[in-house]
């Protein structure tokens, strides 16, 4: 069965893996979630990440972070959806929790952070919130 939403889904999978305390989820590989995971671990939201088989197809098995028994990301939202995509200047970018959290956001220049963004004066589409 297709997906709508390959993005979503890596989200949800993350999410659902953190509240069930797993130290791991697999998810079908891509180049976009590849990018958005290096994004997470380079603000060290998960421990890290590795490409294995899952079955006849690739996939990712992303290593789930935890601090004091607490999952490290509280939070972790799609905002541009299949439906309704939004875009954001890099004057525009929204903050997430006064700054604590981040925003994933796809531009010209590859998958990147918002301050990342704000850094390069890039903007493009809004992915995903991380608190």
């Amino acid at each position: 069965m297709a997906l709508t939403d390959p993005l979503g889904d890596m989200l949800t999978r993350i999410r659902n893996g953190q509240r069930a305390r797993k130290d791991s989820v697999l998810t079908p590989a891509s180049k976009l979630r590849a990018r958005v995971l290096d994004v997470l671990q380079r603000e060290g939201y998960i421990r890290g990440y590795s490409e294995e088989q899952m079955g006849p197809a690739a996939g990712i098995r992303i290593e789930l972070k935890y601090f004091e028994g607490q999952p490290a990301i509280k939070s972790i939202a799609r905002v541009s959806k299949p439906g309704r995509r939004v875009y954001s200047g890099s004057k525009e970018l929204p903050r997430v929790r006064n700054g604590l959290g981040i925003t994933i956001v796809s531009t010209p220049r590859g998958v990147l952070s918002d301050a990342e963004a704000r850094d390069q004066n890039v903007g493009g589409e809004v992915l995903a919130e991380v608190f």
